[in-house]
């Protein structure tokens, strides 16, 4: 049989492959802004400026959340907080999640943390607690729910913060008692750490690392590693949102959520993942809704929905973790969020 070999590739179209097979999410926001910006002109004016003013929104969160996953893992200081969560698995649940709805982080700048706590090897459960619980509340979001919504609703939204991290926990602490969930991470992400079982060994820890050149390099290594990943799909999730925000009319949202019942604070679930803005800027628009007639516990289950699982946290979760991770993380968060509505309805009605 005659082999027959395929010529080499010249040397752009070596580097199209290339690009091509490391950096598609790069290329497909660029044709995305390109064929807005030829189809669309406005649109892409306003999609790129919505995407840069948000990725500098979530900046000051991200590169905290970064510098601390990047200094824990240059002065070995990541084995410590590992070995921190070998205790009981109930206990350390319950304290990711309350510590999570103390957190200042948001949906997107928690991703590092998270990223970094499943490669030290912390177990599944406790981390999806915390993630879980740290989007919905804050004290300054329990100071700005207050004001705007009144604080019997920031208290529900609390409540559920840290209720939505604990079931999340347990849920996925009974699945790995069963097997499931041993290696959650994606590929490449972190350092192929197994979140459910494996715990470093003691190593020495360095806390001034500035003075061993090994340590520093890695610093920057793994915070500039952990920036473009998160930037390039961070990019094209605010891309997308841009276009939902401009095609999605807010009377349509509006309408749907109003009402009393099941039926609004089911479609207030849902509807809060794609329309969504940011934690902040959702609080006036549910209490406007609200205004219109729109259920509080409608109005809870959006926040809480949108908070866990809006479009960026979604993209960033998915680009993290492996996709039976992913579909937990979003069926936890839905049914969750769900709940919290109802259980708020029904103790409202009382």
């Amino acid at each position: 049989m005659t082999d027959h070999s395929l010529p080499p590739r010249s040397a752009p179209a070596e580097l199209m492959h290339m690009l091509w097979s490391k950096e598609k999410v790069w290329l497909f926001s660029a044709l995305l802004l390109a064929v807005l910006f030829i189809l669309v002109p406005e649109q892409g004016v306003t999609s790129a400026a919505f995407a840069a003013q948000n990725l500098l929104n979530v900046a000051p969160f991200l590169l905290l959340s970064i510098g601390i996953a990047a200094y824990a893992g240059a002065t070995g200081a990541d084995g410590l907080i590992a070995r921190a969560f070998t205790g009981s698995p109930l206990l350390m649940i319950a304290i990711a999640a309350a510590a999570g709805g103390l957190s200042p982080f948001c949906s997107c700048g928690v991703i590092p943390l998270i990223a970094a706590l499943l490669a030290m090897g912390v177990p599944l459960s406790a981390v999806m607690a915390f993630w879980l619980a740290s989007p919905v509340m804050d004290p300054s979001m329990f100071v700005l729910t207050t004001g705007v919504l009144g604080f019997e609703f920031a208290v529900a939204k609390t409540i559920t913060a840290v209720s939505l991290g604990i079931f999340g926990g347990v849920t996925v602490h009974l699945i790995a008692r069963a097997g499931g969930l041993s290696d959650p991470l994606r590929e490449g992400v972190g350092n192929g750490g197994c979140g459910a079982s494996k715990v470093r060994s003691v190593q020495p820890v360095v806390w001034a690392f500035w003075g061993e050149r090994e340590r520093v390099m890695k610093f920057w290594r793994e915070g500039l590693k952990t920036t473009l990943f998160l930037a390039k799909w961070l990019t094209l999730a605010f891309l997308l949102e841009s276009l939902m925000l401009a095609w999605l009319p807010a009377e349509l949202v509006a309408s749907a959520l109003g009402g009393t019942g099941l039926a609004p604070i089911a479609i207030a679930t849902l509807v809060g993942v794609p329309a969504y803005l940011n934690g902040y800027a959702a609080l006036p628009l549910v209490g406007g809704l609200m205004e219109q007639g729109m259920a509080p516990g409608a109005g809870l289950a959006f926040l809480v929905a949108g908070g866990v699982s809006s479009l960026p946290a979604a993209v960033a979760v998915w680009a993290l973790v492996k996709r039976q991770v992913f579909l937990l993380y979003l069926g936890l968060a839905l049914s969750g969020s769900f709940v919290s509505g109802l259980l708020f309805q029904l103790w409202l009605a009382v």
